[in-house]
């Protein structure tokens, strides 16, 4: 049994902030603990808009606070994304987040489990890395 808060990785590896300073993420399950998804709650700024593609993973999505636009960039759909609201990326949609105001989610990926070490590169794509379960 694993049990741990986000305030237990709030400054550690698993607490990531990213390069372009839209976002950050705390990595509460990772590949390591070998359980075959990731979970993260993952905050996004407000005033910023940052555009992702997920081409090596499948995420899903919970908004908790927040209020935040999301754009289909393959289709130029948008949505209004709020507490309670879920989307899921199954299709390995190119997608752009602008919130309005601070926004925080809880996502899951899988397959694979992400390691924990990701950022977006120029694409918005996280690099498909692999790491041996430790759990």
């Amino acid at each position: 049994m694993i049990v741990r808060s986000f305030k237990d990785i709030e400054g550690t590896d698993r607490h990531v902030k990213s390069r372009s300073g839209t976002w950050e993420s705390k990595r509460i399950i990772l590949a390591k603990e070998g359980v075959g998804f990731s979970l993260h709650e993952t905050t996004v700024y407000a005033g910023t808009e940052t555009t992702m593609w997920y081409a090596n993973h499948i995420e899903a999505v919970l908004c908790v606070e927040g209020e935040t636009e999301l754009t289909n960039e393959e289709t130029g759909e948008k949505h209004l994304i709020t507490p309670g609201t879920m989307y899921l990326l199954n299709g390995h949609e190119k997608h752009t987040l602008r919130p309005t105001v601070d926004s925080r989610f809880v996502c899951v990926f899988n397959p694979p489990p992400v390691t924990g070490r990701e950022d977006h590169d120029e694409n918005g794509v996280y690099p498909l890395l692999t790491e041996e379960a430790t759990a």
